[in-house]
């Protein structure tokens, strides 16, 4: 009888898990075509789809270190380069995502085939009005381990200098 009792509770936990972990998959697949939508964009330079992916107060953190483009400032920044014809074109080939338990935010990471050789991706959607929107988005160029000696003594001196400029305006 107590075999056959948590036969029946281990069943019933199992089909009630079923239908969350299937909406969890299928949120995760609408975060993962409006990052796949976003990177073609940029790279079919569709100025409108590529910042309509993003939601009004957006971020974007770019691979140099005075790149902290908020969503105005990016567009103004971006928009020659979408005027061109092609701004960038960044391939994922990998990539996870997670999402918190109400599946309205969702944050991910990427390694993205790019002009730049591998890059990383990361960032955070939030869904608004009922669909998801890159609110935070952060690349960075991914740098083997036994060439970073050599990629900091390339950068040491306009490091410093960018640093000690930085110490000075920081406030909290």
């Amino acid at each position: 009888m107590r075999n056959k009792l948590l036969g029946i509770l281990t069943l019933t936990m199992l089909v009630g898990t079923v239908p969350f972990l299937r909406a969890q998959e299928q949120e995760k697949e609408q975060v993962f075509a409006v990052l796949e939508a976003w990177h073609q964009a940029a790279a079919e330079a569709d100025f409108e789809t590529y910042f309509g992916l993003m939601t009004e107060n957006g971020v974007f953190l770019g691979t140099d270190a005075t790149e902290n483009w908020q969503n105005k400032a990016f567009r103004a920044f971006s928009k020659p380069y979408f005027d061109q014809g092609k701004a960038w074109s960044f391939t994922a080939v990998q990539r996870n995502i997670y999402l918190n338990k109400a599946k309205d935010m969702a944050w991910f990471d990427e390694l993205l085939d790019t002009q730049m050789k591998l890059c990383r991706g990361s960032g955070v959607l939030q869904k608004v009005a009922g669909e998801w929107k890159i609110a935070h988005y952060v690349l960075s160029i991914a740098v083997p381990n036994e060439n970073v000696a050599a990629l900091v003594a390339l950068k040491k001196n306009t490091d410093s200098v960018l640093t000690e400029q930085l110490r000075r305006s920081f406030t909290n």
